[in-house]
């Protein structure tokens, strides 16, 4: 299973203080809980679908794409000028440089060309059982 995810910023990094929460108004207080909400979402998703691959002992089957620390104008939705594409393919290029995580070093390029190499090895084992 390839996730590929389209980015989030850092949501979870902010924290507020009671006095600077106490100011806020209706409007302010959706914005801050549908980013959390979408986060979380997609952060447990990822955990949930991790751990079950595990589970099966078949880590190597499942990896998730996502670039979790978006900012200035990646972050928009509804910018598609082309300084913002160019920050987004930097942004993709930078993230294919990165460590898949913590426990795993191997980069997301490296990653990616197993994977790929992965399922068409598969396809070609379905195909040759096919032929049969």
């Amino acid at each position: 299973l390839l996730s590929l995810g389209t980015g989030t910023t850092s949501v979870f990094d902010k924290t507020y203080t009671a006095e600077e929460t106490a100011k806020w108004g209706t409007a302010r207080w959706m914005l801050v809980i549908q980013k959390m909400t979408s986060a979380a979402s997609s952060y447990m998703t990822d955990y949930y679908l991790s751990t079950a691959f595990q589970a099966l002992d078949s880590q190597n089957n499942y990896l998730r794409v996502q670039e979790n620390a978006l900012t200035g104008t990646t972050t928009e939705l509804d910018d598609a000028s082309e300084a913002n594409m160019q920050l987004l393919v930097q942004v993709g290029e930078d993230l294919l440089k990165k460590s898949v995580s913590k426990d795993n070093p191997e980069t997301y390029e490296e990653a990616l060309k197993g994977f790929a190499k992965l399922l068409s090895d598969r396809k070609k084992l379905r195909a040759n059982k096919a032929s049969y």
